[in-house]
């Protein structure tokens, strides 16, 4: 089966179809693009936090975000349960001529950035780059497990507010919390499980960028980045903690526009 078609928009009764454009944001610049950057967001996050990022890329490039089940336009979907509730349906969604693409994830969304390339390489569409922020490699269990079934509403908003990326007055707002605190639930609880191990080696490039100070996800544990793919493998670390590109954001998207423009930067880790 083509990896491209395996979302199925009747897996439930009543269950509506997300129009592509819900599913897959398309941003584009000033210039035809000459590639596409697809966005894809950490657990709990969702497509408008990275929408900013269009105004600092260069112009010839389309910025893609994907927005996952269960907010924004896709509010009424019913709550992702695995990975591929996730992935697939951003697959299938991908504007038609998504030729040249890199892929970027942050934090769970560097593991739903990794399922897209891999779903994209089965089918012969391999991206350019993948590029992972923040996040275990995929065959590892994840090292700070939320385990958001175990608490109740104000502790899970306490372990997000911890991790950092969100704006507190958001959560603190009774009515806001109880429309947010589903998908960010469904998320953790799919962060928390998943695990590839024993998947083909990916053909392209990965760039890994993470915090000096990441609690989530210590810098030393990025290297392990080196056994998903065939191809060159970096790793840049940036002063900061799981969030890291918030008071980075120049020197991030730096890294990014770098291989954008089809270049692997450096590596400054030890």
């Amino acid at each position: 089966m083509d990896p491209a078609r395996q979302y199925d928009s009747t897996d439930g009764p009543g269950t509506p179809t997300p129009a592509p454009d819900d599913v897959v944001w398309v941003l584009p610049g000033d210039d035809a693009h000459r590639t596409s950057l697809l966005v894809l967001p950490h657990a709990g996050g969702n497509a408008h936090a990275y929408a900013p990022w269009r105004a600092l890329l260069p112009t010839g490039v389309r910025l893609l975000i994907g927005q996952y089940p269960g907010r924004g336009a896709r509010f009424s979907e019913p709550l992702p349960e695995r990975m591929a509730d996730l992935v697939d349906p951003i697959v299938a969604s991908l504007p038609a001529d998504t030729d040249d693409l890199v892929v970027l994830g942050h934090s769970m969304g560097s593991l739903v950035a990794y399922e897209v390339a891999r779903a994209l390489t089965a089918a012969g569409r391999a991206p350019r780059a993948l590029i992972a922020s923040a996040c275990r490699a995929p065959f590892l269990p994840n090292p700070s497990p939320v385990h958001p079934e175990t608490l109740d509403d104000d502790a899970l908003v306490t372990a997000i507010q911890t991790r950092g990326g969100t704006d507190d007055g958001i959560l603190d707002e009774p009515e806001l919390r109880e429309l947010l605190l589903p998908s960010i639930r469904a998320d953790f609880a799919i962060d928390d499980a998943y695990r590839h191990a024993g998947a083909e080696p990916l053909t392209c490039p990965v760039t890994v960028i993470g915090g000096d100070a990441d609690p989530v996800v210590p810098a030393e544990a990025l290297a392990s980045w080196t056994q998903v793919t065939r191809a060159d493998i970096v790793t840049r670390i940036l002063p900061g903690g799981h969030f890291y590109f918030q008071s980075q954001l120049d020197a991030f998207l730096s890294i990014v526009t770098g291989v954008l423009d089809g270049g692997l930067v450096r590596s400054d880790a030890a």
